[in-house]
């Protein structure tokens, strides 16, 4: 794609004009991502360029938000390289409120005379849709943080790594796949940097490094017999880390059931693809699950997309409000609930919080693009369902006024708006391992990895699946199962939760293009937990006879 001057603007409340995104940006060599960029200085002034034109057309209010978007994708097919793909994106966004409304434009042309035009825009569209606005913006007060910088505190930065480097480590692990067992192998590293500026009428100027990396690999093996094939995808986990994510150190292993290799801070992708083939090969002979009740004991690259799609969509403010019902639904968790203050969300050892600051996770940043301060707040406490995800404009419908900084955009040249922060399930509080769980289990199913899953437009009745399962009688693992799938809805499950293990236990999962909106944009969060048991959930057979 060839860079070009390039605006989009965006009429918050009465509708939108958009044009296409360059959330990819423009293809460049591998090298240009070690480009510095704009000095910060320089950044400073073309911010209140905006900040300063916004004030004398009229705004009350008015951020600035330059963002250089950095990607390098790599793909590898068994011993072969798909594609490489370095991309840069960079421009500035322009949000204002003028007569109580909000407006929104963007632009590439990062000049005076640029950012003049998109902010003059802004104002534009803000006055002509506060004709229609019923009720003015009202914004939670956000202390002047001056001058400060953020950064993912990255040990390796992935842009210091040759691409041949990359592609050898991918290229080993299908190797190694293929060694044992796999017919087919798809491995990928997605790496990302948002440089990303924020400036505002409340006085703070803030400037913030992001790194995130996700490895990721999906193995397939092949009854040829009966053309029968069964896949198994990478235990690992999306980070927000640098590129020393992939050093699959031993102090970051944890044994699972069966052999099974599991991850926290550090990855081993030729690891894990060797055990996978072996995984997949065995998953053509295992055992069909028979349906019925079973406890579940869920590993948490399991459980954290089970937390995404029954907590952290259903907490989201502006879907309960029904801001999101003409695309992705509304919320079981509606507003009555939470303020009897007694609504039992889970049981009594189900603490679920949402966290911006945890260290290693994709939602770590120091602010969030309205430049509130992050922190870590309860949304369900001793199961009861405590608070929701709310950012500037929305806290006073809950009768709070502070923002919980979760509002998010995912380039420049589109609007900032709540999204999803990290939410995690928090581990138990008395010594408890693995092994002790499964122990105490008498009928029961153990699942890891995540599988294919759906849930309804109120985020309340679902179903997941899995990548590996094991059956346990009597406190044992007896062998391996297949084709299973559990269904509930979530106030029952989150009722059912029986045990969590403790802290040492402890791992993050993470959605690297999680999608929300309209237009929809992507985000990246984290969701950690301990394993955890779930008592008598029903099971069905997903199997299908050929």
């Amino acid at each position: 794609m060839k860079r070009r001057d390039f605006i989009q603007y965006t009429g918050l409340g009465a509708g939108a004009l958009m044009m296409p995104s360059l959330l990819l940006g423009n293809d460049i060599p591998a090298e240009a991502l070690l480009n510095p960029g704009m000095d910060v200085a320089i950044k400073k002034r073309m911010a209140d360029v905006a900040l300063n034109t916004a004030k004398s057309l009229g705004a009350s209010y008015a951020d600035a938000r330059i963002g250089r978007y950095l990607n390098q994708y790599v793909f590898t097919r068994e011993d072969k390289v798909q594609n490489v793909v370095n991309t840069e994106s960079f421009g500035i966004g322009i949000r204002v409120i003028v007569n109580g409304t909000w407006g929104f434009a963007s632009t590439n042309s990062v000049t005076e005379d640029g950012i003049k035009k998109a902010t003059d825009q802004a104002v534009a569209i803000a006055k002509a849709n506060s004709k229609i606005q019923k009720e003015e913006v009202k914004l939670a007060p956000v202390k002047s943080h001056g001058e400060v910088t953020w950064k993912t505190p990255v040990k390796k930065d992935f842009k210091d790594v040759p691409v041949s480097e990359k592609v050898d480590l991918l290229l080993s692990a299908n190797a190694a796949a293929l060694q044992n067992g796999a017919n087919y192998v798809n491995s990928g590293l997605f790496m990302v940097n948002e440089q990303k500026y924020f400036a505002s009428t409340d006085g703070s100027y803030i400037d913030q490094d992001v790194h995130r990396i996700w490895p990721t690999f999906t193995v397939t093996a092949i009854d040829k017999g009966t053309g029968k094939f069964k896949s198994r995808q990478a235990m690992s986990a999306p980070m927000g880390m640098g590129y020393e994510y992939m050093d699959g150190l031993a102090s970051e292993k944890l044994k699972g059931p069966e052999g099974l290799n599991l991850y926290r801070n550090s990855y081993d992708i030729v690891e894990d693809a060797t055990l996978a083939a072996k995984q997949a090969k065995a998953r053509l002979t295992a055992k069909s699950v028979e349906a019925g009740k079973y406890d579940l004991v869920l590993e948490p690259n399991h459980l954290g997309l089970t937390i995404h799609e029954s907590v952290g969509h259903p907490l989201e403010l502006d879907r309960v409000l029904g801001y999101e019902a003409n695309y992705a639904g509304t919320s079981f968790a509606t507003l009555d609930k939470w303020k009897t203050k007694n609504f039992k969300y889970g049981s009594d050892i189900v603490n679920l919080v949402a966290d911006k600051t945890q260290v290693g996770s994709l939602g770590a940043v120091g602010y969030d693009d309205e430049g509130v301060k992050t922190k870590k707040w309860d949304l369900v406490r001793n199961g009861i369902l405590t608070n929701y995800q709310a950012i500037r404009d929305q806290v006073h419908m809950i009768d709070q006024n502070e923002s919980h900084g979760c509002c998010y955009s995912q380039s420049w040249n589109d609007v900032q708006f709540q999204r999803m922060p990290n939410v995690s399930l928090e581990p138990g509080t008395e010594k408890y391992s693995i092994d002790d769980m499964i122990k105490d289990v008498e009928k029961g199913i153990y699942i890891a990895g995540r599988g294919s899953y759906s849930i309804d437009q109120q985020r309340y009745n679902f179903q997941f699946g899995g990548t590996v399962f094991y059956e346990i009688k009597n406190g044992k693992i007896v062998g391996m199962l297949d084709d299973v799938a559990y269904q509930s809805n979530t106030q029952e499950f989150w009722n059912s939760c029986a045990k969590i293990c403790d802290k040492d236990d402890y791992r993050m999962f993470g959605s690297f293009f999680d999608g929300k909106g309209q237009p929809s944009q992507i985000s990246a969060v984290s969701h950690g937990s301990s394993t955890t048991r779930f008592n008598g959930v029903n099971v069905i057979n997903t199997g299908r006879k050929i």
